[in-house]
């Protein structure tokens, strides 16, 4: 018969375990992948409750607003002190008066979606910090035309319903085409989100286009649990993060517009751009 585990044999086992959390914890946070109601843990995990959500936090609704940062540090200037009104202005402006986001989107709305988020701009330096709103609202501008469109163009004839995915079923009469910032689109990505922002995404989709702050807080949610973390590799990569169909070549149109919305929003914030500018 085998002699049972000594209480020191039991104290190494112990150790050599915390021993490998440590050592594969790091890597395994690369690739989280939560959905957006969990939190990935800096240990990359996904959960709910302090272990998950509250000191080292990376995605998701971290403890003090969603998404806790990359690993990297937490400088970063106040966002209202770079999208001033003269900026949020100077983006929609350039849109026609006719323009249904002329009436919808406003500054304070995006701050007010902003400030759920307090890893948002949050990086290694003041200067990633300038780059990561440069390049939020870079993506913005292109989505929605200056600011003009709050919802896909002819989306309301297109089919954006998963009758497979039963976690998050299409309801009766909804239609889930793109709405927002970010034109979230798909039953799959309403309910989760609609699940971490605070609104019923599959019954109510209507939503993101009846609030403006719950509309900012769609782009946002996606924005740190897709983006955020890949900002250090440059714009490029968000540009892949957010319409990998357009890169390699697939749609250089929209790549060279989004580059140069991110370079213009760059100097006026008095930062350069980095490097990786396309995908």
């Amino acid at each position: 018969m085998a002699n049972s585990p000594t209480p020191t044999m039991l104290a190494f086992l112990a150790l050599g375990l915390a021993f490998l959390l440590s050592v594969t914890g790091p890597a395994a946070a690369q690739n989280c992948g939560c959905q957006p109601n969990l939190c990935c843990s800096k240990y990359g995990y996904c959960g709910t409750g302090n272990d998950y959500c509250g000191e080292g936090c990376r995605s998701g609704p971290c403890y003090g607003g969603g998404g806790g940062g990359d690993g990297g540090g937490n400088a970063g200037v106040p966002v209202e002190s770079l999208v001033t009104e003269g900026f949020f202005k100077g983006i929609e402006n350039q849109a026609p008066n006719s323009c249904a986001g002329k009436n919808f989107y406003t500054r304070q709305s995006f701050l007010n979606a902003a400030h759920s988020y307090s890893g948002f701009a949050k990086g290694r330096s003041n200067d990633d910090s300038k780059r990561e709103i440069a390049a939020f609202f870079a993506h913005v501008t292109h989505e929605t035309g200056h600011m003009c469109y709050i919802e896909e163009i002819d989306g309301a004839s297109r089919d954006f319903c998963d009758r497979n995915n039963k976690q998050w079923p299409c309801q009766p009469g909804k239609k889930y085409f793109g709405r927002g910032p970010f034109h979230i689109t798909w039953n799959f990505n309403y309910g989760p989100a609609g699940q971490s922002i605070g609104f019923d995404g599959l019954r109510n989709p209507e939503k993101v286009v009846q609030d403006p702050v719950i509309s900012f807080k769609t782009a946002l949610s996606f924005w740190m649990n897709n983006v955020h973390q890949v900002m250090p590799q440059g714009f490029g990569a968000t540009i892949r993060a957010i319409s990998a169909l357009e890169c390699n070549g697939k749609n250089s149109g929209a790549v060279n517009a989004r580059v140069n919305y991110y370079k213009d929003y760059c100097r006026q914030f008095g930062v350069d751009t980095g490097g990786n500018l396309y995908c």
